[in-house]
């Protein structure tokens, strides 16, 4: 009787931790996110009059505030009744998901929820805008998307320097990182587009994109954050569709990296 009953504790106590083990191990495939801080930084004007590319980052990854409060500028929703968000979509569907590549691994961002799911864990970040296409375009190297340049890109967007390249406004690469602590993949999705040609739809896709791209240059010039919109992602688009688990029908648009500015003397 007393064997038995030791029994039932022991097993029991083993089911509980088996159970609290996989609660936890589900629970760190998704990141919570703090409320965003709606208050701060500086004003709309002073954040234009801010605003620059940076293609040099101190090294320090961003903290969860700061994560949050830049996730929430970008696409979050802004109007919890309507459900609707900080960056403007064709006929509000909200067809563009942000992909986030940090130290930790690659997640996708859950606006509803304000919370980054696992997608790919490990640190990814040196892999975007690998293998970049002979040639290059002309232009300022890591610009935004304008004007004609390769092919490999969608709507003509040219292409830009792989992470790190030239000299960024904080000093270059010698006075800084070329990693960025975040990158933030814009991603299209045509099906939730019910309207036009593939064509149009990719056409959409870009500018939907490119808005919440726009979002998240003025926060952080605003917010102190150095950031570039770059589409050399286009380069490496094949491998980084399948790390980042997309469909056939979501296209890789534009990439944001974003970190702490370096100090300068």
């Amino acid at each position: 009787m007393n064997r038995t009953f030791i029994k039932g504790i022991f097993f029991t106590t083993l089911l509980v931790l088996c159970a609290f083990t996989c609660a936890q191990a589900q629970e760190s495939k998704t990141i919570k996110l703090p409320d965003p801080t709606k208050k701060g930084g500086l004003t709309i004007m002073e954040s234009f009059s801010k605003r620059s590319s940076s293609r040099s980052w101190a090294d320090k990854e961003l903290s969860t505030q700061d994560l949050s409060n830049l996730l929430w500028a970008a696409d979050g929703i802004n109007r919890p009744d309507s459900k609707k968000r900080t960056a403007p979509s064709a006929m509000n569907v909200q067809e563009v998901d942000i992909y986030v590549f940090i130290k930790s691994g690659v997640y996708l961002y859950d606006a509803a929820g304000h919370a980054l799911n696992l997608v790919a864990a490990g640190d990814h970040r040196s892999e975007i805008g690998m293998a970049r296409p002979s040639g290059g375009a002309s232009g300022t190297p890591g610009s935004a998307p304008g004007g004609t340049g390769s092919s490999a890109a969608p709507g003509g967007m040219p292409s830009a320097a792989p992470p790190g390249g030239g000299t960024g406004a904080q000093g270059g690469a010698a006075a800084g990182t070329s990693t960025a602590a975040a990158n933030l993949i814009m991603v299209s999705d045509i099906t939730k587009l019910q309207m036009g040609t593939d064509e149009t739809k990719k056409e959409l896709g870009i500018i939907d994109a490119a808005l919440v791209s726009e979002n998240i240059g003025l926060f952080c010039a605003g917010n102190g954050l150095a950031t570039v919109p770059r589409i050399s992602t286009i380069s490496n688009r094949d491998a980084l569709k399948t790390l980042m688990k997309l469909k056939d029908t979501q296209y890789i648009v534009i990439e944001n990296g974003v970190g702490y500015p370096v100090e300068t003397k």
